[in-house]
């Protein structure tokens, strides 16, 4: 394992990561609050702190292997998660390290859980501007990916002979990484600047609808990294605004489609982006599940337009993972709720900033089970696995299937963890499910969308657990499992990590 290319690649994000923390010190320094301090401190220290590792760079000629990347992603997630986690305790916000760690994490892995609410007495519209600054922040730096960031803004010369597609690969959802251009540092710099782009345009929009311009940004960081946080108690349904419920439902299901079909669309290849066949399944689930939630729920609302309004952005926020919320889901019918259920499961596009499964393994994963079948009744008939109008080749079949048994094996094995400690049925599969896909809200009393309903009525080793759950899912298993797997048999994976 190369240790001098991951501490200086962790160091190039932790310095990255501090940089960008001027943000919501400026923020805080604008609105001159007391907390100022609680995000200064972490900022230097996170700038000195990655200057060091840093220190020493690799030599030109140390390349980096498959292991070498997926183990500097897990590192740099959760260095960040604990570092990015000082300015809830310094503002004593968050005092207890697991209620600060879960939050830091769910907010860097675009989750949108939260700890906040009465049982820890602190409430979102509680936090002083700078930290909830932060607080969105981290869902914006998370949602494209810290590594793919510092690809983008890193000097020309420290990418060479270092094979940096490995950490990308590990970093960037979905079954295959891809590049929009040859160069990967371009490739990345192309997919921050549509992503700035489509930020600011939804900063644009929501300030048309009478949004403030600090509560437009905020909402934009989150929606952007498909995250949820908010500074409302009531999340958007706060905002009596049909416009901007509709607003915030048509952008979260953009940031929930692959970013490469955006750059063919700014290059004339329009064409080429419609006949997506991932996006256009994506947007038939949506379709069809919007339109079945509005009939099943439109007997308890007074008008079918609003009972509409309200399943969308729900279907919106579910299957974007987004987990923002317009109205209590939990009084809706048992269908409706299954059908969120099965969104969360199912999650976005790969190449976008959702979280899930997506859509793109279950389309390979439900023609492989056909495929089965039809082998066993046609046993000399040679049949290849087709996806995107081209043949998917085995290895990517093979590491797609191992990929969806070992997401739900670590879902059961979290599930049944959790009613250990003598939670129920309803709130452990929940739970689990929200954090593994990256959602943040659940159904039940104690985290669905009741009012004051969080995630921090659970006890401190139920928390921890659940943050490693919700990095497990935003980095797709692998770079943590290689944290804790054997060297000696590393090797065995790389085939598998490769296709997954």
């Amino acid at each position: 394992m190369n240790i001098r290319l991951i501490t200086y690649m962790l160091g190039q994000v932790i310095r990255a990561t501090g940089a960008v923390m001027v943000i919501p010190v400026c923020c805080s320094i604008w609105y001159r609050e007391d907390t100022w301090y609680a995000l200064v401190f972490p900022m230097l220290f996170m700038l000195l702190f990655g200057t060091v590792l840093t220190h020493y760079r690799p030599a030109d000629g140390e390349g980096m292997q498959a292991r070498d990347g997926l183990v500097a992603v897990g590192l740099a997630w959760i260095v960040l998660s604990l570092l990015g986690m000082l300015p809830f305790i310094l503002s004593g916000d968050l005092i207890h390290p697991a209620d600060a760690f879960f939050e830091t994490v769910s907010g860097f892995t675009t989750t949108g859980a939260t700890v906040m609410g009465e049982a820890v007495g602190v409430n979102p519209a509680d936090l002083d501007r700078g930290i909830a600054m932060w607080r969105s922040l981290t869902h914006w730096i998370g949602g494209m990916g810290v590594l793919v960031f510092v690809m983008a803004v890193m000097p020309k010369q420290d990418f060479k002979s270092t094979r940096l597609m490995h950490a990308m690969r590990a970093e960037v959802p979905g079954p295959v990484a891809t590049k929009v251009v040859p160069t990967l540092r371009h490739s990345a710099r192309i997919m921050y600047g549509i992503y700035i782009a489509m930020t600011v345009l939804m900063v644009v929009f929501l300030l048309a609808g009478g949004m403030s311009l600090y509560d437009a940004v905020l909402h934009s960081l989150s929606t952007a990294g498909t995250g949820g946080f908010s500074n409302m108690n009531a999340s958007i349904g706060a905002y009596d605004s049909s416009y901007i419920h509709w607003v915030i439902t048509i952008f979260m299901l953009l940031f929930s489609i692959n970013f490469n079909l955006y750059y063919l669309i700014i290059t004339g290849h329009v064409l080429q982006a419609l006949r997506c066949e991932e996006m256009r399944w994506f947007l038939i689930v949506v379709g069809g599940v919007t339109a079945i939630i509005t009939l099943n729920i439109s007997s308890l609302y007074d008008h079918v337009g609003i009972a509409l309004r309200d399943a969308a952005f729900q279907v919106a926020a579910f299957i974007s993972t987004t987990g923002f919320n317009t109205a209590n889901y939990d009084h809706w019918p048992a269908l409706s709720q299954g059908l969120l259920v099965l969104l969360m499961f199912i999650g976005g596009c790969a190449g976008s900033t959702a979280g899930g499964i997506k859509v793109s393994r279950l389309v390979i994963l439900i023609r492989s089970a056909g495929r089965e079948v039809r082998n066993i009744l046609f046993p000399r008939e040679v049949r290849c696995v087709r996806a995107e109008e081209r043949a998917v080749d085995e290895d990517t079949v093979r590491g797609a299937n191992a990929y969806i048994v070992l997401y739900l094996l670590f879902f059961v094995a979290g599930v049944l963890l959790l009613l250990g400690d003598g939670l129920d049925l309803v709130t452990s599969f929940t739970a689990v499910t929200s954090c593994i896909n990256n959602v943040g809200p659940g159904f039940g009393t104690l985290i669905g969308a009741t009012a004051g309903s969080s995630f921090g009525v659970f006890s401190p080793w139920v928390k921890i657990l659940l943050s490693f759950i919700m990095l497990l899912g935003r980095l797709e298993l692998f770079p943590i499992l290689m944290l804790f797997y054997p060297a000696s048999r590393r090797g065995k994976m790389k085939k598998l990590i490769k296709n997954s």
